[in-house]
């Protein structure tokens, strides 16, 4: 299966494993390239992610949900990087939890191509184009679409324990953008 991986990193030849927030390093891809493209444009520094996308019912297009006005093109306007594509066998990988599109590796896997991006907010746009994303604008969310995502990141929150690391670059990225959800999870 053809599988695609996104990195601000260039002239990448093997992908390998990196830790990130989850209990091992792994080599994280995706069946889709939209995706794989959201995670050029990570609003927080790692090991944390900011990446709030969904699919639209059983359909395999994506959705970019800003949770502010005008999310997505601040965060994606102006960022470069590559999709890397790579051709693995169903053994090769894990399916990931929650995500029906993402695969996990443990162990390297090679490169066979590469795509470069001048500007990310350009590509979405270009996808949306296509049909092949959509984005979820900010002020057409409802109140309970909204709560169910603020509700998302007061769990996150409260699962790194972030009331004692609040200079962290996620809990710095909420009190910045969504101070009412770091309000909320403060107070609980």
């Amino acid at each position: 299966m053809i599988l695609y991986h996104g990195s601000n990193t260039g002239n990448i030849k093997v992908l390998k494993p990196n830790q990130a927030d989850h209990d091992r390093p792994y080599v994280y891809m995706t069946t889709i390239d939209v995706v794989a493209a959201f995670y050029l444009c990570n609003a927080v520094e790692r090991p944390y992610y900011w990446f709030p996308y969904g699919f639209e019912g059983d359909s395999n297009i994506p959705i970019y949900h800003e949770l502010y006005p005008n999310a997505l093109k601040e965060v994606s306007e102006g960022v470069s990087g590559y999709i890397y594509e790579v051709l693995a066998e169903e053994n090769q990988v894990i399916p990931f939890k929650n995500i029906p599109c993402a695969r996990l590796a443990t162990e390297p896997v090679e490169v066979m191509g590469c795509f470069r991006v001048e500007n990310a907010y350009a590509l979405f746009t270009e996808y949306v184009k296509q049909g092949k994303m959509k984005i979820g604008h900010f002020e057409d969310k409802s109140e309970q679409q909204l709560e169910w995502w603020y509700s998302c990141c007061v769990e996150y929150l409260k699962e790194k324990h972030m009331i004692e690391t609040p200079d962290c670059a996620y809990a710095s990225f909420i009190q910045s953008k969504l101070p009412q959800v770091w309000e909320r999870y403060t107070a609980e």
